[in-house]
Formats: C-alpha cells, sequence, structure tokens
C-alpha cells in the first residue's frame, strides 16, 4: 500500500495537480491539509472519477485536513480525544480547528494532521501549539496502550523542523518558531512515544526539505526546511518498504509550497 501525505494550501486551486500525481505516483491513500475551504466546498467528484472514496474536516477558509483513499474509508473520526481549543477573538468561544481527521484505510489508522504554526515565539499561538502537540502525544501514546499491535500513521504538516540540518540555515530562523527547543521537545516526545519518523532513513539530510516559501527564490537555491513528516507506530515501522519525498512536486505552475512525501507498505 502506497501512503502519502500533501500540504496542498488551498485544494479548489490545486485539485488538478493532486489528482494528476495521485494517479501518476500510483497512491492508494493521500492525507491533505490546509485545504482551506468547508466541507460543501470540497471538489470531491474528480477524487471519486479516479476511484476514491474522500473524507473531508472544514470549517470555514481556513486550516482543513482531508483523507482520499482507494483502499476503504472506515471509523471516520473529526479531531482526537483531548485536542486543544482556539480563538483568535476573545469575544468568540475557543472550538477545537480544522487540523485532525483520522480514518482506517485497509487496516492502517491513518490520521491527517495540520499541527498549528505558532506565528511568534511566546505569543498564545505559540502555547496553543504547544498544548496542541502535548494532548496528541497524550493520545497517540494511549492508542498504543490499549493495542500495542496498532497500525498507526500520524502524517501531515507538523510545523517543526525537528534537527538543524531540517533547515537551510540555522541562523536564519534562529529565534523563530519551528526551531525552539520546545517545538523540537514536543516532537521528539511523539517520537518517544513509539513512533517513529519513518521516511528519513530513506531520505538523510542536509538539504532535503519538505517545504519551501515562495518568496526571493527559495526553492530554486533550494533554501526550506523539512516539516512534513509520516512517524509510524511499531507495527506500522516494521512494514515501510520505501520511503520519498517527491520534490518534482513543488515545480511547474502554480504549486503548493510544500512537496509531497510517501512510504509503500510491504
Amino acid at each position: 500500500m502506497r501512503l502519502a501525505t500533501w500540504n496542498v494550501n488551498s485544494i479548489r486551486a490545486r485539485v488538478d495537480r493532486v489528482t494528476d500525481w495521485l494517479e501518476r505516483a500510483d497512491v492508494d491513500v493521500l492525507a491533505m491539509q490546509e485545504t482551506k475551504c468547508s466541507d460543501d466546498q470540497f471538489p470531491t467528484m474528480p477524487f471519486v472519477a479516479l476511484g476514491y472514496d474522500v473524507v473531508h474536516c472544514g470549517f470555514n477558509q481556513w486550516n482543513g485536513v482531508a483523507i482520499a483513499s482507494r483502499v476503504g474509508i472506515d471509523d471516520v473520526q473529526v479531531g482526537f480525544e483531548g485536542q486543544p481549543t482556539w480563538s483568535d477573538n476573545d469575544t468568540v468561544e475557543a472550538k477545537a480547528e480544522a487540523r485532525a481527521l483520522g480514518a482506517t484505510c485497509n487496516g492502517v489508522r491513518v490520521w491527517s494532521l495540520y499541527v498549528p504554526n505558532g506565528r511568534t515565539v511566546g505569543s498564545p499561538h505559540y502555547v496553543y501549539k504547544l498544548q496542541w502537540l502535548a494532548a496528541l502525544r497524550d493520545t497517540a501514546h494511549k492508542w498504543l496502550t490499549d493495542d500495542p499491535s496498532a497500525q498507526i500513521a500520524l502524517v501531515g504538516d507538523w510545523n517543526i523542523a525537528p534537527t538543524d540540518e531540517d533547515v537551510w540555515s540555522v541562523e536564519f530562523y534562529r529565534n523563530s518558531t519551528h526551531v525552539t527547543p520546545p517545538e523540537r521537545e514536543a516532537f521528539q516526545a511523539i517520537v518517544d512515544a513509539q513512533f517513529a519518523d519513518v521516511v528519513r532513513p530513506f531520505t538523510p539530510g542536509p538539504g532535503v526539505y519538505t517545504y519551501w516559501d515562495y518568496t526571493q527564490l527559495r526553492f530554486p537555491k533550494n533554501r526550506g526546511m523539512r516539516i512534513d513528516f509520516i512517524l509510524g507506530s511499531p507495527a506500522l515501522a516494521a512494514r515501510v518498504a520505501h520511503a520519498e519525498i517527491v520534490r518534482e512536486e513543488r515545480k511547474g505552475k502554480a504549486p503548493s509550497d510544500h512537496a509531497p512525501v510517501m512510504v509503500d507498505l510491504a
């Protein structure tokens, strides 16, 4: 089974690119992030035409996560247990954002995750990001405690570069989000909860990234970050036969600023 994740940066703007790649790459399950649409706006039919079932969680023009599968979608869950809430406005009730969607696809529990950005170090959104990651860690740990043999894939845009080699310039990002010790510790805590980065062994760095900003020729100069990951439970990690970052999909007309990341499961 071929499983992939891709921050598509607006599915309505890039549905043709996404479905074309799905067909060319022979992907069985694709988790998408930053769809930037509500459920009724998601362009489902192009996926259905290729034989995929689709589930989506989107409340407005921000965030949004989806899963497309041609090997079945069962036990769909919007949000994980304990997921923190957020509001940008003190007068508006905080609610869980469209950042986590789970479904079982051919025996694999796939979670499409769009981790909060954090915005600026020390801001309320940065605190929210750390709380979100801590809650995910606790809940994911419980899943494995309840069933150590569970095949679980935590995939998506983590908005964290876990090591210095995951950014093109340590100095450039100094004192910025994505690279601070608390964020890296939060990522490592999930790894320590037995969710391994199953892509890294096949894509060693430095200079291997998944995201490049649109400005200042960042992509041609390869000034990027590795922030999109597939973390697998022990049972899932044991099945990984191949993995890659599909850098070529960052090229061309109107691309996403992220590249797809995919694994093959034996």
